[in-house]
């Protein structure tokens, strides 16, 4: 198992130095969040959610599924399930006899690359919308090829339970989320040159959830890659509590190229 660890120096890591022209530029679309909801409620100080009739998120997390998320309430921080994703329409290959013009897709929009886009500044305006995305360790897949190229899975040892700056919004089938993006750290970049999720310190998570818009633009910056580390996958198809798929062809399938 071939293991990654943070470094100050920027240092790239082994064979991962020299990566293909043709790197595909989508972030992978899975995290983790493995702690139990009791370790939880009790990192964020908020009351656990114990209906009966809760579906509650699983411990590996793909786009349009539930999962944990944290924000602000009427009577302060409470804890939530949400679906994964913005719904956006986007023009596909099928062209609409009727019309002439290409059928929309409904895809997820699942990370949040330009902040002030008009797609995101809605939500990000608003610090209502802002939310806390809590992680225990988030993947991307390294160069190789297509359908076989290697899973490395990062996470913060020191730190049990990570968030992610997210932003969320009502929709007709429920409330959904998306996370913040930003360029990588020198430990992810060599598997992942794009970019890498937004992690927040935790003296800045009351501040991401409070703060103006431009406060809110100026907290994205790579998380320290010498508190990180990062280790691959020995089956890039295992998932938590539901055996193997295909995970890396369905989550290119869903995620758009969008520039938003």
């Amino acid at each position: 198992m071939r293991v990654l660890k943070g470094d100050v120096s920027g240092r790239r890591y082994g064979s991962c130095n020299r990566l293909p022209e043709r790197y595909p530029a989508f972030m992978c679309n899975r995290f983790r969040m493995t702690a139990k909801q009791a370790e939880l409620a009790a990192r964020y100080g908020v009351e656990p959610i114990y209906p009966e009739d809760a579906t509650l998120p699983p411990p590996e997390l793909f786009p349009d599924r539930p999962a944990w998320v944290v924000r602000q309430g009427s009577a302060g921080l409470q804890l939530d399930t949400m679906a994964w994703g913005f719904p956006r329409k986007v023009p596909g290959k099928k062209i609409d006899k009727a019309t002439g013009k290409p059928v929309l897709l409904d895809t997820k929009v699942t990370n949040v690359p330009n902040y002030t886009s008009p797609f995101w500044k809605t939500a990000m305006a608003n610090p209502e919308r802002r939310c806390l995305v809590p992680f225990t360790s988030f993947s991307e897949y390294g160069p190789g090829p297509a359908g076989r190229r290697p899973l490395f899975w990062f996470d913060v040892p020191s730190r049990p339970i990570v968030s992610f700056a997210g932003v969320w919004r009502p929709t007709e089938s429920g409330p959904v989320f998306a996370f913040l993006t930003t360029e990588p750290n020198p430990l992810v970049a060599p598997i992942h040159p794009k970019a890498m999720p937004v992690l927040l310190d935790e003296e800045d998570e009351e501040s991401w959830l409070t703060c103006s818009f431009d406060q809110a633009v100026a907290h994205p910056r790579p998380f320290p890659s010498q508190l990180m580390s990062g280790q691959q996958a020995q089956d890039p198809r295992a998932v938590i509590g539901e055996g193997e798929q295909d995970s890396e062809g369905d989550q290119q399938a869903d995620q758009p190229s969008l520039d938003l």
